[in-house]
């Protein structure tokens, strides 16, 4: 349970960062959503959106790695 609840953590930044891919790729290619007045507002809302998608999933395997590590330092204490 504890492994699929880490997965579904895991996949709502990704789609969320893929989500701000799109935006972004949709700007360049001309295609703006309705919600957004200007391009420029929809790319840097596709940028926040990769970043912060990005950010999330980078702290977490940093956090994940450092744990990992003191458990294995106090694993041979």
């Amino acid at each position: 349970m504890q492994r699929n609840l880490a997965l579904l953590i895991l996949f709502i930044p990704g789609v969320i960062a893929a989500f701000g891919i799109k935006l972004m790729r949709d700007t360049l290619f001309d295609t703006f959503y309705p919600i957004f007045i200007y391009g420029s507002i929809q790319f840097i809302a596709g940028l926040i959106l990769f970043l912060g998608g990005l950010i999330f999933l980078a702290g977490f395997i940093v956090y994940r790695d450092r744990k990992k590590r003191n458990q294995e330092k106090e694993s041979a204490s």
